[in-house]
């Protein structure tokens, strides 16, 4: 027996592995699926608990609370380094201070890691790659060296020796980004700028006053007029004092107003050049972003509020009345003070439709809902009739409407109050008020309505009204989709013309039975136009298909025809080999015919000298012979 080829003791033990091996496999499927159905051997799910998303409030409370810590250290880092009084004065306070400091820049590296970000519009919400995204980021690498442990030169340099925590100020982009943020949200842009940029000015003028106080302690208290006065003079030796002698005279050099002292050493006038060029930069920045504030608000008033001076100009062209041109200039007027928008539209132009749908429904849709009409509508016929609402704003004693007026819009009045006044514009009927509605009736075209679609009533506005305005088109338009909704409306207007006394009911049933002949016409109409289009539709495939074989039988012909021009030069060529094979052998048949000839002509001429001498020679053998030629014959 070979080695290894085992007998019945090696085959039951290859079977009792296989079975140990088939049983671990089972144990491993139960033990990897678990009680819970799951592969425990599978990548564990991604966590997604307290990770910080960055369009949430959360977030943005988190940078507007980095604020403080930011500006403390770029404001007291400088002043505890040049005013060293400051810095032991408060030393205890300065300590509590910077070690809060630092605990918040700690917490904000926690939130920096735990912070989700968008990819492909999804946010990533998996702790391990918003890790390993953050720790191979460039913010990483300078939060960590904001945070480096430096206090520890401390001891090298001495307590009052602030510079060594100059590594706090690399979280300034942090600052940035919260002002950012405050600026997308706050109410008040264009002040929010304003104060900004005199926060930048405070802190760069703050800087300057404190090397400006360096550098008097460099060159010598008092030793000229440019520097700080000598500080063992009572007056000038409070820290108070210092600080702020210093700081106006940075302010006075940054804003070139006043005269400031002539530099006498070489020190101070590279500071001065220095200072210079900073203060022209400084002010071009200041002139340029009230520039643009100013444009931004004058911008901002002519999309809110239509431009006078336009009107202005064309009613002097034109030369109107001092009358209507006082109406209109008070209409403006109340348009200013009181703030009234009259371009919503071309306001949220640049929302999407869905944001303005809902800031119009937030807007009107309480307004909307008090026609009666429309109390039963469903909400989404009211959702776009108020993207069709129209603001209109009367003057006081102007009409909105007179009796006998085709009507081709409805009012809501929004805030003021109008009079439905008699044919003399004096007696008064009623005063219609915030809420009510007006006109509802004439355009929803109901028919047997005895005044048509014309108005019943003079309106007239006491005060300015602001009105809401809905046209028939637009409301013809949105009933197109909702036909139950335009049965119920149409239902309504007649149980209120029927009130009113205003409906004709044989012209309202003639008119309905009219309205039904003309549906069910309209209904053969569409079956017939439906059939129509199922004919044309299999017409224009079976068009479709003699066309694909009509050029497919096209192409075949032009194949066809192609290969037929081409086979007579292959004949004419085969021909023309012939042709030439037999010229050559004609040729060569004459030539052998010549030959022939020649040669015959040879043979004759010799045959006839032979015979020649045949005959001499039978003559004499004749006459050899006795003259028998027979007898000469072989």
């Amino acid at each position: 027996m070979k080695r290894g080829s085992g007998g019945p003791a090696s085959a039951w033990l290859r079977a009792r592995q296989r079975s140990k091996v088939a049983h671990d496999e089972d144990g491993d499927v139960g033990t990897r699926l678990g009680r819970d159905g799951t592969d425990p051997r599978e990548a564990p799910p991604t966590r997604t608990s307290r990770v910080v998303d960055p369009a949430e409030h959360f977030y943005y409370v988190w940078l507007q609370l980095m604020v403080p810590p930011v500006v403390y250290n770029w404001v007291v880092v400088i002043l505890r380094t040049c005013f060293p009084s400051i810095a032991l004065d408060y030393l205890a306070v300065w300590l509590t201070l910077d070690y809060a400091s630092d605990l918040m820049y700690a917490a904000d590296m926690i939130v920096a890691v735990r912070s989700g970000y968008l990819e492909q519009g999804v946010l990533i919400t998996d702790l391990g790659r918003l890790k390993t995204r953050y720790l191979r980021s460039g913010a990483f690498f300078r939060d960590l060296a904001s945070l480096l442990p430096t206090d520890l030169f401390y001891l090298v340099f001495g307590i009052r020796a602030a510079t060594v925590r100059i590594n706090r100020l690399l979280r300034t982009p942090r600052l940035i980004e919260a002002l950012d943020r405050m600026e997308t949200r706050t109410s008040y842009p264009n002040t929010f700028r304003i104060t900004k940029l005199m926060i930048y000015i405070f802190v760069l003028i703050h800087w300057n006053a404190c090397l400006y106080f360096a550098l008097s302690d460099y060159i010598g208290f008092g030793s000229d007029g440019w520097v700080y006065p000598n500080i063992s003079d009572p007056v000038f030796a409070s820290t108070r004092r210092q600080y702020f002698y210093c700081f106006w005279f940075s302010a006075q050099i940054f804003t070139t107003v006043g005269d400031t002292p002539l530099p006498r050493r070489e020190e101070a006038f590279l500071f001065m050049i220095a200072d210079l060029l900073i203060a022209v930069l400084v002010f071009a920045s200041i002139v340029g972003n009230v520039g643009n504030v100013i444009t931004n608000l004058r911008d901002r008033d002519n999309v809110f509020f239509p431009d006078h001076e336009l009107v202005k100009a064309f009613l002097r062209s034109h030369r109107i009345s001092k009358e209507l041109r006082q109406r209109i200039d008070n209409w403006y007027q109340h348009l200013h003070i009181n703030k009234k928008i009259m371009r919503e539209n071309e306001i949220l132009q640049q929302l999407p439709v869905h944001l303005r749908t809902e800031i119009a429904v937030s807007v009107h849709l309480p307004t909307l809902s008090k026609v009666t009409i429309f109390q039963s509508c469903e909400k989404s016929l009211l959702e776009e009739l108020v993207l069709k609402l129209t603001s209109q704003v009367f003057s006081p004693g102007e009409y909105v409407c007179r009796k006998g007026d085709v009507g081709h819009e409805m009012y809501i009045i929004k805030e003021g109050k109008l009079a439905v006044v008699a044919d003399d514009g004096i007696t008064e009927f009623a005063v219609l008020g915030e809420g009510n509605f007006f006109g509802e009736i004439s355009i929803l075209n109901i028919k047997g309505n005895k005044s048509g679609n014309r108005r019943t009533a003079n309106i007239r506005s006491i005060g300015y009204s602001d009105l809401f305005s809905l046209s028939k088109e637009d409301l013809t338009e949105v009933l197109s989709e909702y036909p139950a909704a335009k049965r119920h409306l149409e239902e309504k207007g007649r149980q209120i013309l029927t009130k009113m006394g205003m409906l004709d009911a044989g012209g309202a049933a003639a008119a309905g039975d009219g309205a039904q002949q003309a549906e069910t016409k309209l209904g053969g109409l569409a079956s017939v136009l439906d059939a129509l289009q199922t004919k044309l539709a299999r017409l224009m495939a079976e068009a479709e298909s003699v066309n694909c074989k009509m050029e497919a039988r096209v192409a075949l012909l032009e194949r066809e025809l192609e290969a037929r021009r081409r086979r007579p030069a292959e004949v004419a060529a085969a021909q023309g080999e012939h042709r030439g094979d037999a010229v050559g052998e004609k040729a060569a048949n004459e030539r052998e015919e010549a030959e022939g000839e020649q040669g015959e002509d040879q043979l004759r001429v010799s045959g006839g000298l032979d015979k020649g001498d045949g005959e001499s020679t039978g003559d004499r053998a004749e006459n050899r012979d006795g003259g028998d030629p027979k007898k000469l014959t072989v």
